[in-house]
């Protein structure tokens, strides 16, 4: 089914029939990547004294689960500045449209002491004179264990404040990942990709240039079947009213 997609005064043609989706789901086995030092999610039937919702079990002719989860440490997730700021931002209110052009660039952190990080030269070297409205970064090597990897603790790789500064400046609006942040894991609280992307001078106080509108979404795999190069993107979220929600980011290859 080939449908037009119309972003920035040009037209594009994806087959709706062959999404590819980078999101990881949520589940309630061991199998679910965790990070951010917390426990696997939850899921599990409601229980009213004898009453069990759940249809095996022979008490309830419906499944009827609850859910406990954390998006930022659960899965894949897409986060607003309401993630760092003092006032409420809700993810729900600042992502009101969901197509966007995007590329998919695949970037091997290099050494830097004791921690591997992503610089600006790698960004610019991949991106090269793409301009768009999404960046998807795989990073390298791009091994099947991000599915269920444990992170607390593994001093993930991540993003220096200038390559989330250039991504800003080349007008990037959403900043896709395969790790659980952007920023390092332990930073004192700096947040210095996360504020750089959304140009948040002052959590406290928060600067009428601040890009309310974009987004970053952690926690993506890309397969390696998925060449780097240019794609439709569709970032579909739940409608919580929270700072994230877990997301279900989907590309299209354009046609």
């Amino acid at each position: 089914m080939i449908a037009d997609i119309s972003q920035n005064n040009k037209t594009f043609q994806i087959d709706l029939l062959k999404p590819i989706d980078i999101s990881l789901p949520i589940s309630n086995t061991d199998q679910n990547p965790v990070a951010w030092y917390i426990d696997k999610p939850v899921i599990e039937p409601v229980r009213f004294g004898d009453w069990v919702g759940k249809v095996s079990e022979g008490s309830s002719s419906t499944n009827f689960n609850n859910i406990a989860f954390n998006p930022h440490g659960h899965g894949t997730h897409t986060e607003c500045l309401g993630h760092i700021t003092r006032d409420f931002f809700s993810i729900n209110q600042c992502l009101k449209q969901f197509f966007f052009t995007a590329e998919v660039i695949s970037v091997q952190p290099v050494a830097s002491g004791e921690d591997f990080v992503i610089t600006k030269d790698q960004i610019e070297k991949a991106l090269g004179e793409n301009r768009t409205q999404a960046i998807v970064i795989r990073t390298l090597p791009n091994s099947d264990d991000k599915r269920s990897k444990k992170y607390s603790n593994t001093n993930w790789p991540y993003l220096l404040e200038e390559a989330a500064l250039f991504i800003r400046e080349c007008r990037i609006e959403h900043l896709l990942i395969d790790l659980p942040s952007v920023d390092r894991e332990h930073d004192e609280g700096k947040l210095l990709a996360h504020k750089a992307f959304w140009n948040v001078t002052d959590v406290n106080n928060l600067n009428p240039d601040a890009r309310i509108n974009c987004t970053i979404t952690e926690m993506v795999f890309v397969e390696d079947t998925v060449a780097d190069g240019s794609y439709i993107l569709n970032l579909q979220i739940a409608s919580f009213e929270n700072d994230a929600s877990p997301s279900k980011p989907v590309l299209y290859k354009i046609e």
